[in-house]
């Protein structure tokens, strides 16, 4: 009897051992995805509303009814029927990480899938069929297939056909549009309006040079409003096809008076770009402005992933030759990165006496110089036969990124020149400029953005721009070899621009668009440090009301 009762309770033990071990075994993979989660630092949208008036106030439910429309299309458009996807039962982690990505591939991770049941992410997210294939779509005659607001599907047949943005989504479109025709009878503000109107109706044309236009041309509202299929990251197969995406904004009138002066100096700083009179040949639209806000909501592309901190707009080659350009700077989200992110990397990896001179400030002209320079260069080949877009297809948004990046710390040192920018000590905006190269390269090989740093990276380590000490593995900028840096990689991007060189562009991300094994070894350090890879959003009507 006694050695039955010692077997039942071995049994029991060894059991229980089973037991714990499968719980352990499954706690391991929950908190793989809850350190996922928290790598991302969360960050309250607010704003102060007492500046709005009574209608403006009415307005916002309204605007953040239409974003939200954004975001379910661009679901659609990223990964395809999110609603199945989350029916499957996932815990609260996988939960809110599928969130955070748009799917169940790590946008900061080279688009790798994490979880199990998934494969590699179409380089065409769903705007084509998957199984399209280059060679099939380039051998297609057909005059939409390139278009910025078609949809590729397959025909009864078999055959490839292109299907409007605004027939795919026709119910949806339809009644966003109303919601923005809606907040537009509240509009005091005529220009906020006449966009508001025009905007309404482009989202069931596809036909946006109009209200771009009207975009443009608003200057006094205080409510900003972006809505629309605008950026073309997703598409990674050919770049062609834009992504749904919003953002409702409030503007911080003092800090954009700050910046008034700089939007009359596009056309002088476009002549005194640092390469050949062929590749400047362009005048940027002298109605560009500049100015500061509130980010108050941010919905589909520029959620997914890592957060955008400034734009410029509108990408549309005609309105910016006509019209100019918009800058707007999201001073709270840029503030939550410098914060949360760039100080704590500069307080690992930049040199100790160096660290004094990462300031948000410098993070601010960098970021703000960034967006400037969208505008500049050319946005056609010097021989005008295409766009530059159009010629270094999937290239196009990685080199785009790099010449945005590269330039605006070249206007930053370009003005400060000119002695428009006071008294400024140039170092602060070039370690600054060093350390947010650590921040960026952190959204990896399937960001633009990543890619763009990456570059500039392994660029600027072979011009001797900076040291790294083997014993502290912190990085050292030398002023000079930095300058000079700055200014062969400025003009090396804008000619590859201008002649639409879509081989030197895909052998420059093919050879320096990827992390190799020192520079890895120092953003484990990061990682390990508990330094957040991004943020996420806390954001809508309870955080605002």
């Amino acid at each position: 009897m006694k050695r039955i009762v010692i077997l039942i309770l071995w049994a029991a033990f060894i059991g229980g051992c089973t037991s714990t071990s499968q719980k352990k075994d499954n706690m391991t993979e929950k908190s793989a995805i809850q350190q996922k989660v928290e790598e991302f630092a969360s960050y309250t949208l607010s704003t102060d509303l007492a500046q709005l008036t009574e209608k403006e106030r009415q307005m916002i439910p309204i605007l953040l009814k239409a974003a939200k429309i954004m975001d379910d299309i661009y679901w659609t458009q990223a990964y395809g029927d999110k609603n199945q996807l989350f029916s499957a039962g996932y815990d609260e982690y996988h939960t809110r990480f599928l969130e955070i990505n748009y799917g169940p591939w790590e946008r900061l991770k080279n688009n790798e899938p994490f979880l199990q049941e998934f494969g590699p992410k179409p380089d065409g997210a769903n705007f084509y069929p998957a199984d399209m294939t280059k060679e099939e779509f380039e051998a297609w005659d057909n005059d939409d297939k390139a278009s910025l607001y078609t949809l590729i599907r397959r025909d009864a047949n078999g055959a490839l056909t292109a299907v409007p943005y605004h027939v795919a989504y026709h119910e949806q479109l339809t009644e966003a549009s109303g919601l923005i025709l809606q907040a537009a009878e509240l509009a005091e503000d005529p220009g906020l309006k006449n966009y508001l109107e025009k905007r309404a109706r482009a989202l069931l044309t596809d036909s946006y040079y109009d209200s771009d236009v009207a975009w443009m041309e608003m200057k006094n509202n205080t409510i900003e409003f972006i809505v629309g299929p605008i950026e073309n990251y997703e598409d990674q197969l050919f770049g062609y096809k834009t992504a749904y995406e919003s953002f409702v904004l409030i503007k911080d009138r003092e800090w954009s008076q700050k910046l008034d002066k700089y939007a009359a100096l596009l056309p002088g700083l476009q002549k005194a770009l640092p390469c050949r009179p062929p590749y400047k040949n362009e005048t940027p639209g002298m109605d560009s402005d500049m100015n500061v806000y509130d980010a108050i909501f941010y919905a589909g592309d520029c959620n997914a992933g890592s957060k955008t901190i400034a734009i410029n707009l509108p990408n549309d080659e005609k309105v910016r030759e006509d019209k100019g350009s918009r800058k707007l700077q999201l001073k709270n989200s840029m503030q939550a990165k410098f914060d949360k992110i760039l100080l704590p990397i500069a307080g690992l990896l930049i040199a100790e006496d160096q660290r004094q001179h990462v300031k948000f400030d410098a993070f601010f002209e960098n970021t703000m110089f960034h967006e400037v320079s969208h505008g500049l260069g050319l946005g056609n080949t010097i021989d005008k036969s295409t766009t530059v877009r159009e010629a270094l297809k999937d290239a196009y948004t990685s080199i785009e990124e790099s010449k945005a990046d590269i330039l605006g710390l070249w206007c930053v040192y370009q003005l400060n020149e000119m002695g428009e920018l006071g008294e400024k000590d140039m170092m602060d905006n070039f370690v600054t400029f060093m350390a947010g190269i650590f921040r960026s390269v952190r959204f990896g090989a399937a960001s633009a953005h990543g890619k763009a740093n990456m570059m500039r990276f392994y660029y600027f380590q072979e011009a001797g721009a900076f040291e790294r000490d083997q014993q502290t593995g912190t990085y050292r900028v030398n002023y000079e070899k930095m300058k000079s840096a700055m200014l062969s990689l400025s003009e090396l991007i804008l000619e590859i621009q201008g002649n639409g060189d879509y081989e030197t562009a895909r052998k420059m991300i093919e050879e320096k668009g990827s992390i190799q094994e020192e520079l890895q070894h120092d953003l484990n350090r990061i990682g390990q440090a508990g330094i957040p890879r991004d943020i996420i959003f806390e954001q809508g009507e309870n955080v605002l009301f």
